[in-house]
């Protein structure tokens, strides 16, 4: 007799049922069950949502530490960790400009653990910063964004950018001296066409300054329009597309190979002491291929065998697991002895002086100092533009996959440390002691002002060493390897300047203990 006919084994059925609910429902959640054996591996990739962007086997090459540092997954890491730690701050920010101070106060002193989680949130968006900085120089040195992986590479840099526009967003939340100030200086840079329109006399009919002022914060001023324009980018419209552009990066690196290798990697791991690999492929298959048989050598992953590689279930994903879990310890041991700075309440009537921009732009602000529209908008806009067009200049093979390779290799970067160090350090040294066009020819016309001053001077310096190394080495990849190298050192250099060295009225001075008192 079926249970059905009988209330009794319907109501036992149930029970038993209601029991086997919870195995029920792991069963169904996780179908290929512990994944213990090849191919439950590969089935445990492939039905996992969040895992299966990845290949079921993973180059040993790739699983070398000193192949990546783990940067890429570092930077995931800490972009998922200012996510978590940002939705918890969101239950009690406010984001009007009569209550955002009060309420970051209430956080940072009221709040249960709040002082604990706004800290990580602001150590973890600052190594995502560094982590992605450090991650794409990864892919630079080992040529990694050569073909097949052009496009990624320019998904790369839109992170890159997207990651800024993160950190600079969040900066005038918390709705302090510090945070009004910094912003202040962020829209008069995206105002700074007007150096050249003035001088022009043609602002009135044409004004694209003004225009991205406006665009930026929605008035005049930096109020509460700027503030809930500010707060709906940094929660909402770039984490989106952050989120979507790294779907699209781990995608493409997927279809395009997994991460590159040299040319030689199976014969370099071959020499190697461990040694475990699969000789299943040969270049004659026995077996018939069918459809893969038909596109073989159309993609970077038809034509090649499981040698030297071992599933990534386990080996990739604990790796990763590793790397996340050594990020949020940097990130908590940061928070725990570091508090994230809070200032006075905003007053738009006592300016900050300095004010300065967070670490990671006043590299640029040192270059501002000297003309906000080619430090801040110009020689930003070429370097992304460059960027973007190095691996479609750079055409060659040799080195792809190699710390520092191609021609010239590690002396040529060597050389460019030397070069990107000493290029700035000795500009900024003669601006500061003799001063530029505007102190010795005070009548001089604003544009040459504009356009003839030492960000300039250092940007032509550094395009014309690129120039000599494709020359000295006849190789597209040398003058991309001296110039990416130059502009990293000189970076360096400008933030460290405009970190340690400018005071008031962005003034040299060799100690902030000689800053004039008031």
């Amino acid at each position: 007799m079926s249970t059905a006919t009988t209330g009794r084994d319907a109501l036992r059925g149930f029970v038993d049922d209601l029991k086997a609910a919870p195995r029920r429902l792991y069963e169904s959640a996780f179908r290929s069950g512990s994944p213990a054996t090849d191919r439950t591996r590969s089935t445990f990739v492939f039905g996992n949502v969040f895992l299966h962007l990845h290949s079921v086997r993973t180059h040993r090459w790739s699983l070398r530490w000193t192949t990546t540092f783990g940067l890429g997954i570092a930077s995931i890491a800490a972009f998922l960790i200012t996510l978590v730690t940002g939705v918890m701050l969101m239950f009690y920010y406010k984001p009007f400009p009569d209550a955002a101070y009060d309420s970051i106060k209430d956080i940072h002193f009221v709040v249960p653990t709040g002082r604990f989680m706004r800290n990580i949130h602001r150590w973890a968006g600052n190594v995502m910063v560094v982590a992605v900085i450090l991650h794409m120089a990864r892919v630079f040195y080992t040529a990694a964004y050569r073909a097949p992986r052009e496009y990624n590479w320019v998904i790369g840099l839109l992170l890159l950018v997207v990651t800024l526009g993160l950190s600079f967003t969040g900066y005038l939340l918390p709705w302090d001296q510090l945070a009004y100030w910094a912003i202040t200086i962020g829209a008069n840079i995206a105002q700074s066409p007007r150096e050249v329109t003035d001088a022009l006399g043609v602002t009135e009919v044409f004004d694209p300054g003004g225009f991205q002022r406006l665009l930026l914060l929605g008035s005049d001023i930096v109020g509460p329009e700027a503030l809930i324009r500010f707060y709906l980018l940094h929660v909402m419209v770039l984490p989106l597309a952050l989120a979507a552009l790294v779907g699209v990066h781990f995608w493409r690196i997927r279809k395009d190979g997994g991460l590159a290798k040299p040319a030689d990697a199976d014969a370099r791991l071959a020499a190697l002491p461990r040694e475990e690999t699969y000789p299943v492929f040969t270049e004659a298959p026995a077996k018939t291929y069918q459809l893969a048989a038909i596109v073989r050598g159309r993609t970077e992953a038809v034509g090649r065998g499981p040698e030297h590689t071992v599933p990534s279930m386990p080996h990739l994903f604990y790796a990763e697991l590793g790397v996340l879990m050594l990020t949020l310890l940097i990130c908590i041991a940061f928070a725990l002895v570091s508090d994230a700075p809070l200032k006075e309440l905003a007053n738009p009537g006592v300016p900050e002086n300095p004010a300065k921009a967070p670490w990671y732009f006043l590299g640029l602000q040192e270059m501002v100092s000297f003309s906000a529209f080619m430090g801040g908008i110009v020689i930003p806009a070429v370097v992304i533009l460059g960027l973007a067009l190095i691996p479609y200049l750079d055409r060659e093979r040799d080195g792809t996959g190699v710390w520092f390779g191609g021609p010239g290799g590690w002396p040529l970067v060597r050389l460019s440390i030397v070069i990107g160090l000493a290029a700035p350090i000795l500009i900024e040294a003669f601006a500061i002691r003799f001063g530029w066009l505007r102190e010795w020819f005070p009548e001089i016309p604003q544009l040459v002002v504009t356009f003839v001053n030492p960000a300039t001077l250092l940007t032509a310096v550094y395009a014309a060493y690129s120039i000599w190394c494709i020359r000295r080495y006849q190789s597209a990849r040398a003058g991309a390897l001296g110039l990416f190298t130059c502009f990293l050192m000189g970076f360096l250099v400008l933030t460290i300047i405009g970190t340690y060295f400018r005071g008031p009225n962005w003034d040299f001075y060799w100690s902030p203990a000689d800053w004039p008192g008031h």
